[in-house]
C-alpha cells in the first residue's frame, strides 16, 4: 500500500496532493478555528465530526513540515475511530471534486486537489474560480451530485 519510508497517513496525503501551506500562522489558524469549532459541537457525531478536523489540521501541518502538539482534546482517546472517520471524510471530498470536475469537462480535472466542505454553496464557488471552471456549471453539476454523494458532516 505505501512506499517504503512513508507513515500510512503521509501516503494519504502525497496521494491528496494538497497545495503545500508554507506559513505556519496558516496551519496555526485552521487549527485555532477547528478547535473552536470542536468547542461548540454538541452532539457525539459533530464532536466526531470536528475532532476528525482537528486531527487534519494537525497532520496536514506536519506533513508540510510545521510540528504540532496534540491538544487535549485528542489525549487519552483512542484515536483510531478518529482516523477513520477523518480519512472518509476527506478522501469523499477530494473524490467529489475530482468527478465534479470531470462532469463539467474540466480541462485539467486531474489538476483539482480539494478538501473543503462541499455542502457549502461558497465553497463550490471558491474552487471552481481556483481551477477556471465556470461557476454555474460547477455548481449545478455539484448540486446533482450532492444528492447521491457519500459526504460526512
Amino acid at each position: 500500500m505505501s512506499s517504503p519510508g512513508l507513515t500510512p497517513s503521509r501516503w494519504w496525503l502525497t496521494m491528496l496532493n494538497l497545495q503545500r501551506q508554507p506559513l505556519a500562522s496558516w496551519h496555526r489558524a485552521r487549527l485555532r478555528e477547528e478547535l473552536r469549532e470542536r468547542r461548540l459541537a454538541e452532539t457525539s457525531w459533530q464532536k466526531l465530526s470536528e475532532t476528525s478536523d482537528v486531527l487534519f489540521s494537525i497532520t496536514r501541518a506536519q506533513y508540510d513540515g510545521f510540528p504540532t502538539r496534540n491538544p487535549a482534546c485528542l489525549s487519552g482517546l483512542n484515536s483510531s475511530p478518529i482516523h477513520m472517520y477523518m480519512l472518509a471524510k476527506y478522501t469523499s471530498r477530494w473524490s467529489f471534486f475530482k468527478a465534479a470536475a470531470l462532469f463539467c469537462n474540466a480541462r485539467d480535472w486531474k489538476l483539482v486537489h480539494e478538501v473543503v466542505n462541499p455542502s457549502k454553496d461558497h465553497k463550490l464557488t471558491e474552487v471552481a474560480s481556483r481551477h477556471e471552471i465556470d461557476e454555474k456549471d460547477f455548481r449545478r453539476v455539484s448540486n446533482q451530485l450532492r444528492r447521491i454523494w457519500p459526504l460526512f458532516p
